[in-house]
């Protein structure tokens, strides 16, 4: 894919653009992390990758306590990344997902079976690493006014989210407000899309065990009709949720797997079902496990069968802060002009930045990556997801504005 030119951008003149060379240099970078996805917290050679540059550049990035992901300070005295003045974060997140590849005439496809970087976690990962790159040639110029702090965190597709334990890592000390972007398959390159307040949702797992004594189906009167039961939880359960908060929380029972029996003559004894709970409003976030298990035993109560529930709790929604919203506003408009700049709505997907934005502001970018004029929507989580690639670009010169912008208020 050719390379855009910056060179009549509104943003040109404003230090942090990219070389053509560091360009090429970062898609290759993406397309390598591509070709060999790593799950949640077995990120090693993703790591070493990310390390090996880095240090390159003449930084000096320290791998997490937990074996994976990094953090690394540019801009700081003697590298340090504890003490020393205030600073702006930079997150990516650096796992892949359990998926097979399915882009089959695609050169940099996934060359590990049944992974992939199919969540764009590859471009998240290049885009930090080639701003923390730009960052630190302008420290050497004395162009960066204030130090920046870049986050490589593991296991974002692990519930509840690898932010936790980078946290408890202490990525976040010296830190007063974190960025991030996120892949937005249905936006197009060139643009981010913004919103002030929650951008993602609540996110939780939802696994339930159901039982009972079996039987004939010649007489189900006689036993719990497991089947029957299975099936009223699938369809009361999420209504039963829906009515009991505001409507305007939208939380929301979904399932994603049902297993029960093993012939048609014969009630089973056992029954699994598992899915999600997910939720636009903190509140409502808040209450969502005590109102579920008590829809799930009314229902399975009805019907005579034992319940077992295991709630796993997941993330919080993302809640963008004002005035960081606007920061990378101003940013995006300083670099590319306000028309790359477009309102987005929350989404329900989930998204474990949200940790962070408990300890400190912050705000997240969707980051376009549909090539403009495209009709096919290659969305998020599904095997053949892939991104233009001039997105890296556009998210590099981003966070680099952010840095400029934020240090010089």
């Amino acid at each position: 894919m050719s390379l855009e030119s910056d060179a009549d951008l509104p943003g040109a003149a404003l230090p942090g653009t990219l070389p053509e060379a560091l360009r090429a240099e970062l898609v290759a970078f993406r397309r390598d992390l591509h070709m060999h996805p790593e799950l949640g917290n077995q990120e090693f050679r993703t790591t070493a990758a990310i390390k090996a540059r880095l240090e390159k550049a003449g930084l000096k990035p320290r791998v997490l306590p937990v074996g994976t992901g990094l953090v690394c300070d540019v801009g700081a005295d003697g590298g340090q990344w504890r003490g020393g003045p205030p600073m702006l974060g930079f997150r990516a997140d650096i796992d892949a997902l359990p998926i097979p590849d399915a882009k089959t005439e695609c050169p940099y496809r996934s060359t590990v079976p049944d992974r992939a970087h199919a969540c764009g976690h590859d471009v998240h990962t290049t885009v930090v690493l080639g701003a923390g790159l730009v960052l630190a040639e302008l420290h050497k110029q004395g162009l960066l006014p204030r130090p920046v702090r870049l986050v490589f965190q593991p296991a974002e597709e692990v519930l509840p989210g690898g932010a936790a334990d980078a946290i408890d890592c202490g990525v976040l000390e010296g830190v007063e407000r974190m960025i991030a972007v996120h892949c937005d398959p249905r936006v197009d390159a060139g643009l981010i899309g913004l919103r002030q307040g929650p951008i993602t949702s609540a996110c939780d797992r939802l696994e339930i065990a159901l039982d009972g004594p079996g039987g004939h189906t010649a007489r189900p009167h006689l036993t719990t009709d497991l089947v029957t039961a299975v099936a009223r939880v699938v369809t009361d359960v999420p209504a039963l949720v829906a009515r009991r908060v505001d409507t305007r929380s939208g939380l929301a029972v979904t399932w994603g797997r049902i297993e029960s029996g093993h012939a048609p003559n014969v009630i089973p004894q056992h029954a699994e079902l598992s899915g999600t709970v997910r939720c636009l409003d903190l509140d409502a976030w808040r209450q969502a496990p005590d109102i579920v298990h008590a829809a799930i035993d009314e229902v399975a109560n009805l019907h005579r069968a034992k319940s077992e529930i295991n709630y796993v709790r997941g993330v919080p929604p993302v809640v963008n802060e004002a005035e960081t919203t606007e920061l990378l506003r101003e940013a995006m408009t300083a670099r590319r002009g306000a028309d790359s700049v477009e309102g987005t709505d929350q989404s329900l997907g989930g998204e474990d930045f949200s940790w962070y934005l408990e300890q400190v502001p912050g705000a997240m970018a969707r980051l376009g990556v549909r090539t403009p004029g495209e009709r096919t929507v290659r969305d998020l989580h599904q095997g053949d997801f892939d991104v233009d690639e001039s997105a890296i670009t556009v998210g590099v010169e981003l966070f680099t504005a952010a840095a400029l912008v934020h240090g010089g208020r």
